[in-house]
C-alpha cells in the first residue's frame, strides 16, 4: 500500500512495483486515508511519505506510528526527502525494530536497490539510509547543539516554568524578542506544529535530556 501525495510518484511506484511482481492494493494521497485503507486491504507492507496533506509537515510519519502502535508486526517503509528526527527514532523503535525502514528518495541510486529494501522490510528486516542514522545519532548526542548561547539561556528559563513575559524581564529584552528566540529554538529542535503535541514541553524535555 502506498501513501504519497504526488500523483506522478504514486503512479510511477505502482507501475515500478508491478514490474517486479508486486501488487499495490491501494494508493492514497493523504495520511488521513491511510488507516481505513490498511483496515480494508490488510497489506503486506505500507510505504509512506513523511510530509503529506493537509499541512505537509509530518502527517505520513505520524500515521505510520499510529499503525505500528495498533499493529506492531505491520511492515512500514518510510520513503521521503526529509529526515523527521522527532518521530523517526520512535518509529524505528516500534515492533522491536523489525519490519521497518526509512529511505531518502534522492539517495536511492537504482530501482533494484529500492525493491530489495522494500522486500527486506516486508520480510521483517530493518533498512535505514545511513544519512538517517547519522542525523538520529547527532540528535541523540546533543539535541541542543544548533542553539546559540542566548537560545540555550532562553530554553533554560522556559524549563524553569517562566512565561515569555517573565523571561523578557529576566533578560531585559522585549517579549517579541523572546517569542522570536523560542520560535528559533522549536525550529532548530525539529518540533513542527502539531495538534497532539505541546512543542514547548517537548523542547524542555530535550533540554533536560541534554
Amino acid at each position: 500500500m502506498l501513501a504519497e501525495d504526488s500523483v506522478l510518484l504514486r503512479e510511477g511506484l505502482t507501475g515500478l512495483l508491478a514490474r517486479f511482481g508486486h501488487e499495490v492494493v491501494a494508493a492514497v494521497g493523504d495520511a488521513g486515508a491511510l488507516p481505513a485503507a490498511v483496515a480494508s486491504y490488510r497489506p503486506d507492507i505500507v510505504v509512506t511519505d513523511v510530509r503529506m496533506p493537509p499541512a505537509f509537515q509530518d502527517e505520513g510519519l505520524r500515521a505510520a506510528l499510529a499503525l505500528r502502535a495498533e499493529q506492531p508486526a505491520l511492515p512500514v517503509l518510510v520513503l521521503s526527502q526529509y529526515v523527521q528526527r522527532s518521530y523517526a527514532a520512535e518509529l524505528l523503535d516500534t515492533g522491536d525494530g523489525t519490519g521497518v525502514g526509512y529511505l531518502l528518495k534522492d539517495r536511492i541510486g537504482q530501482v533494484e536497490e529500492f525493491v530489495t529494501a522494500l522486500e527486506s522490510v516486508a520480510a521483517g528486516g530493518t533498512v535505514v539510509d545511513p544519512e538517517v542514522v547519522r542525523q538520529l545519532l547527532r540528535r541523540r548526542r546533543d539535541p541542543l547543539e544548533k542553539l546559540t548561547p542566548r537560545e540555550r539561556e532562553v530554553l533554560g528559563l522556559v524549563a524553569e516554568g517562566k512565561s515569555n513575559a517573565a523571561i523578557a524581564r529576566a533578560l531585559v529584552v522585549t517579549e517579541a524578542a523572546v517569542g522570536k528566540h523560542i520560535g528559533n529554538i522549536l525550529g532548530k529542535l525539529g518540533l513542527p506544529q502539531a495538534d497532539d503535541t505541546h512543542r514547548r514541553v517537548l523542547a524542555v524535555l530535550a533540554f533536560l535530556k541534554a
